[in-house]
């Protein structure tokens, strides 16, 4: 089949359009003369219900086929499920019908999502979701997760849709539903796959794979195929990918399943694209595109597919068509806020403005690009240099001790063959032996003394190493980033590409990024410092008030942004015994993670108790919350991961350490408490200022 059609590609241009649109007629008549006979099945059961002389529109069994037929329209009429399944919410509140309530409020907030109205979508799913849970309904439970799960995943929400997806597969393994173990394991992959983890996608598709096995369903097999093509698309295994998709695509031409066909024909597409086969790309993807124009309707699949045809006609440098896809995915990535999406359709843009030389375009283009793919930067460096070289060290130092070793032991033995040699003489064969164990005993000691020193030496280079994988991956998550963004800006300037107009109108941006480079670097220097024991704590009278005032002052700027209130409710003049840098450092991150972490328009307070001999400090802010998981680990030294906030503000990924570190240096302790979605509350503690000639411990 590869090689038949590799044949066809290779023929003249004007022989492969013709035999295109001749197959393309004969394969789109019968696709459009289709008809779905589940949904003529509910649409007939439904008529002959509605024309009985005893029919009561609120009856249960009128409601249900009004919910099964609105689902029957997902992909094919997005209105006729609007109206329908509205019809059947309306009719299930009335009589207080809760498995109608929730059929109803599933397929308003798939409407909804599908239209990029999250705002409404959400609150339905969740409303539905409690209900099923609330009248044990697990079967629509277990749906509802499906769909709250994809739908989070789609916004790159992959923390919550992996709690989902999990969530799901418990109460799935309950009920023992095979089908719906493989749906949701599929998510995970998904997931995964999402990340460019191939291997463990894979992992979790052998998973999905044996629970296929058990259901003997080839349709949901071709899903499965057609969702591992994709990854193996993506891996550049065009062999595996080319394999999976047209198996799958037989199987839902046979079964005539054409929103998954559709999204199989854009794959096929994707998998020729990637192999820069742009005609056969486009060939498949005019197959897509005919099904999205007559029988489905899926934005989401619809913006991959306009994007992957924008891509072709740049491919065959027709920039004109180039542009109308890319423009056409991009305005409906905005009317769904797909932002994976817009990163795509604006980097096409970008590029094909670019080669036609509209630089004012390419160059808008390029900043939405550059914006929106920052908000999804994930950092998966991982160090590994260093710690290579700390064995190479540990090899060559254990090597070298063994050839000592074996220099003392040669030197041992001419100490005995001298021995043998004056056996006569006891006087001196007893001088010799006990000189011997002598030297055997002090080579004894110099060893274990080298083995001492190569094990203290290897834990010093552990230590050094992670020093350095720390700070490479700071420097390179955290500095790179601006310092390369600005970077960018001056060499378009001084290469001419921008005006000294549109200069000045990036500078409010690179100042915040200066001001972030300069705070990561307070932190880095400390942190720095710290861990090469250069910094010595240096106790004294410290006044807590002045230490708090003076960093609200200084973060006042970030607060007021967005529109976050800062309130001092320490009490009066409050004196510590500390070292007032260590524990303005402490203050500063505390506050600065309270802004980072807290939506607009909300609280942050500050306040201090007397407990014993010590003044508790605490930081409390209405933020986004962490999990239980999350405050176990946040303080490790080995946590190295940087979170963005709520307005994509960027940190180092070592405040908390370093504010652990300076705690303890002042005799203190640090824990946070956190509620998700409600708020946090850091609390640390210091020695309180007994008098003015308190000694430093």
């Amino acid at each position: 089949m590869l090689s038949e059609k590799n044949l066809i590609a290779n023929r003249k241009a004007s022989l492969f359009s013709m035999v295109l649109c001749v197959f393309m007629f004969c394969v789109s008549f019968p696709v459009l003369s289709q008809s779905s006979n589940e949904r003529d099945s509910l649409a007939l059961k439904l008529q002959r219900l509605e024309s009985t002389h005893r029919f009561n529109p609120k009856d249960t069994t009128h409601i249900n086929l009004l919910t099964d037929l609105a689902f029957s329209y997902q992909y094919l009429d997005s209105d006729s499920l609007y109206s329908i399944a509205n019809r059947a919410l309306g009719y299930s509140r009335k009589i207080n019908y809760a498995h109608g309530i929730i059929k109803g409020l599933n397929a308003l907030g798939v409407y909804h999502y599908n239209k990029g109205n999250r705002e409404k979508s959400m609150p339905m799913l969740k409303e539905a979701l409690e209900l099923a849970n609330e009248v044990g309904d697990i079967d629509s439970e277990l749906s509802l997760i499906n769909t709250m799960a994809q739908n989070y995943s789609f916004e790159g929400n992959y923390a919550e849709a992996l709690n989902l997806n999990l969530k799901g597969i418990d109460l799935a393994r309950k009920i023992k539903d095979q089908q719906t173990l493989s749906v949701l394991n599929e998510n995970i992959a998904g997931l995964y796959a999402d990340q460019k983890d191939f291997k463990n996608a894979l992992m979790f598709y052998d998973t999905v794979q044996k629970y296929n096995r058990r259901l003997n369903d080839e349709v949901v097999d071709a899903e499965t195929q057609s969702n591992m093509a994709s990854i193996y698309k993506d891996a550049k295994d065009f062999k595996n990918a080319m394999f999976n998709i047209n198996r799958s695509i037989n199987i839902f031409e046979k079964h005539k399943v054409y929103d998954w066909l559709a999204y199989a024909y854009q794959v096929k597409g994707d998998v020729y694209l990637d192999q820069e086969k742009y005609k056969w790309a486009l060939y498949w993807y005019d197959q897509s595109d005919m099904l999205f124009k007559h029988q489905i309707e899926d934005d989401r699949i619809q913006i991959q597919l306009m994007n992957g045809m924008a891509k072709v006609y740049f491919g065959l440098e027709q920039d004109s068509l180039s542009l109308v896809y890319a423009k056409k995915g991009l305005e409906l990535s905005n009317k769904i806020k797909s932002l994976q999406g817009q990163i795509d359709c604006s980097e096409t843009l970008y590029k094909v403005h670019k080669k036609n030389g509209d630089t004012p375009e390419a160059l808008a283009y390029l900043e939405t690009f550059k914006t929106l793919s920052d908000s999804l930067f994930m950092d998966k460096n991982k160090q590994s240099l260093s710690l290579l070289e700390t064995k190479i060290q540990y090899q060559l130092e254990k090597e070298e001790l063994i050839e000592a070793n074996e220099e003392a032991l040669a030197k041992q033995r001419n100490y005995i063959y001298f021995s043998v040699i004056v056996l006569l003489i006891l006087t001196i064969i007893t001088f010799v032996i006990r000189r011997s164990e002598n030297i055997q005993k002090n080579l004894n000691k110099e060893l274990k003394e080298k083995s001492q020193a190569v094990t203290q030496r290897e834990a010093q280079l552990h230590e050094i190493n992670k020093t350095n994988t720390k700070l490479f991956s700071i420097i390179g998550h955290d500095l790179r980033g601006p310092i390369g963004g600005l970077q960018s800006i001056l060499k378009m300037f001084t290469d001419g590409d921008i005006t000294t107009k549109e200069l000045v109108s990036f500078i409010p941006k690179l100042k915040t990024d200066v001001d972030n480079i300069s705070f990561t670097l307070n932190n880095l220097l400390s942190w720095g410092l710290n861990q090469l024991n250069g910094v010595v704590t240096k106790p004294k009278r410290v006044s807590l008030s002045y230490l708090v005032n003076n960093n609200i002052k200084l973060l006042s700027e970030i607060a007021k942004s967005k529109s976050i209130k800062i309130i001092n409710q320490l009490p009066e003049n409050p004196r510590i015994w500390a070292d007032n840098n260590q524990i303005d450092i402490v203050i500063r991150n505390l506050l600065s993670n309270a802004i980072k972490f807290t939506p607009e328009n909300g609280l942050i307070t500050i306040e201090a108790e007397e407990k014993g001999n010590m003044w508790q400090i605490s930081v409390r802010d209405t933020g986004i919350g962490m999990t239980a998981e999350m405050q176990r680990t946040i303080f490790k030294d080995s946590s190295n991961v940087t979170t963005y906030g709520t307005n994509n503000e960027k940190g180092t990924g070592l405040g908390l350490s370093l504010c652990k570190e300076m705690v303890q240096k002042n005799n203190g302790k640090i824990w946070v408490d956190s509620v998700p979605r409600k708020g946090t509350t850091f609390y640390f503690t210091v020695p309180k200022a007994q008098n003015r000639y308190q000694k430093a411990s």
